[in-house]
């Protein structure tokens, strides 16, 4: 390859074109001796990343092809020892003594193989013994399909076993070769074999010293914002379907640590901000199990946990914005009279939104009921007062369905429903107003939805007048 510059990056320094824009999560992997993932097509240089870097560091490296990998490979022969126990005849290609293991093709491993993979990339450990000096822990995919594309990925790349998925706190999608720029392209179609400079091998060296230290001198004050980030971001990103583990929680909080001290050390032209959403990107695991993100879901939570970082401990939207569930978002917020008009308006669109039918008719009752409309904008407003129109008043409808018709079954159901509500009490009239438009509109599509959205109503309901 290209002899490289002092002035370059350490990755570019190292004859790897074009991959800049992974160095901080790269070398903060490599800070904090965490397990890490790359995940990209063919010829996107992931394993020459990886070899690369142990020949830089001078690890005794093993490098194993996950497809076609058995035990024995890894441990060597068992064989019995005198005193009963188990003891390994060790190859030269077995993982004892190695300082980092590379497993290639993961997603093509057999499941058998994929679980005994578990200790060794958790807890660097395998049939119970440990690996006292396994350091690096890494690992390569191609692109497994996506629920939206099945065309996205590879034959006989699988999604990765979530558990194990979510072993890798560094999950590194490789840039492609439309993300270079035109002189990286040049660069990459020139470039020829040549060993790693010294030099070159001492910066990579250096600069990962110099992570750790700028991780471990880090501010308390940034550490508190980092989890205060991460639990906001968690919060946000479930609010939009986007589950993240308790484990991977934890993962992110140290990631956005790490990666803002690699940053640092790459003197880079960065802020805060830029490093926390790199490290978030590199922290979901859903890539390597099929699953896509949206780009406006995943900005939309960094952008708003930045935000709610920044603000002060006592502050309610920092409450509210750290609950999953929107009914108590939404009771939060009603109970917030010193919400900004604005800040009140989003948080009950959003909750209104993600309600189910028969619990978002309840809550909009609380929000008139309480006098909380006067706090919304005139669009909110008038969203919610439309549904509360509806459920305010008995609705006169027409509708004509054959007895066989499902619907016919799911208004029947609707009808017993209703029978069982106390027509003394004003609550009941709300209620078999809210189901009866609900129908009318065509949002009951069965018995069993009609039977979820009473029940919804009556337990929104509850819970909104208990607060």
């Amino acid at each position: 390859m290209e002899h490289s510059s002092p002035g370059q990056g350490p990755l570019t320094r190292l004859g790897l074109i074009g991959l800049s824009r992974i160095e901080a999560p790269v070398l903060a992997a490599l800070a904090t001796k965490s397990p890490l993932l790359l995940i990209g097509p063919h010829g996107t240089a992931k394993s020459l990343l990886l070899t690369r870097i142990a020949e830089a560091l001078r690890i005794d490296f093993r490098h194993y092809n996950a497809s076609l990998l058995n035990f024995d490979d890894l441990v060597g022969f068992p064989l019995p020892g005198k005193d009963g126990s188990l003891e390994y005849v060790r190859t030269p290609a077995a993982i004892w003594g190695a300082g980092a293991v590379f497993f290639d093709e993961i997603s093509r491993c057999r499941p058998d193989i994929q679980n005994k993979l578990f200790p060794i990339i958790h807890e660097r450990c395998v049939q119970g013994i440990a690996l006292e000096d396994l350091e690096h822990r890494w690992a390569a995919m191609n692109p497994p399909p996506t629920e939206d594309d099945d065309d996205n990925g590879y034959s006989g790349s699988e999604p990765l076993d979530a558990a194990l998925a979510d072993r890798f706190p560094y999950v590194v999608t490789m840039p492609s070769w439309g993300e270079f720029a035109p002189a990286e392209q040049m660069a990459v179609i020139r470039a020829q074999d040549a060993p790693i400079a010294p030099a070159d091998a001492r910066a990579l060296v250096d600069i990962i010293k110099r992570t750790r230290h700028l991780l471990s001198s880090q501010a308390a004050e940034f550490a508190a914002t980092a989890a205060e980030y991460a639990q906001t971001v968690v919060a946000l990103l479930a609010q939009a379907n986007i589950a993240l583990s308790p484990r991977r929680a934890n993962m992110l909080f140290r990631g956005v640590c790490a990666v803002n001290a690699a940053s640092l050390a790459l003197e880079a032209d960065y802020n805060v901000s830029d490093a926390a959403l790199v490290a978030l990107r590199v922290h979901l695991p859903q890539r390597a199990q099929g699953i896509a993100i949206p780009e406006t879901k995943l900005l939309t939570a960094h952008r708003e946990a930045m935000r709610t970082a920044s603000l002060e401990s006592a502050d309610p939207l920092r409450a509210i914005l750290c609950t999953s569930n929107p009914l108590e978002r939404l009771r939060l917020a009603t109970n917030a009279n010193s919400l900004p008009k604005s800040e009140f308006s989003s948080v009950v669109a959003d909750a209104i939104a993600q309600l189910q039918p028969g619990a978002r008719e309840a809550a909009i009752v609380h929000i008139f009921e309480t006098g909380a409309v006067g706090r919304l904008n005139a669009a909110v407003a008038a969203q919610t007062g439309e549904i509360y129109r509806d459920v305010a008043t008995p609705p006169t409808f027409s509708k004509a369905v054959h007895a066989t018709d499902s619907t016919f079954k799911t208004w029947g159901r609707v009808k017993d429903l209703l029978a069982m509500l106390n027509p003394q009490q004003p609550r009941s009239h709300l209620q078999a107003n809210a189901m009866a438009n609900l129908f009318v509109r065509d949002k009951l599509q069965s018995e069993e939805a009609a039977e979820a959205a009473f029940d919804a109503f009556t337990a929104a309901d509850e819970m909104l007048r208990a607060s």
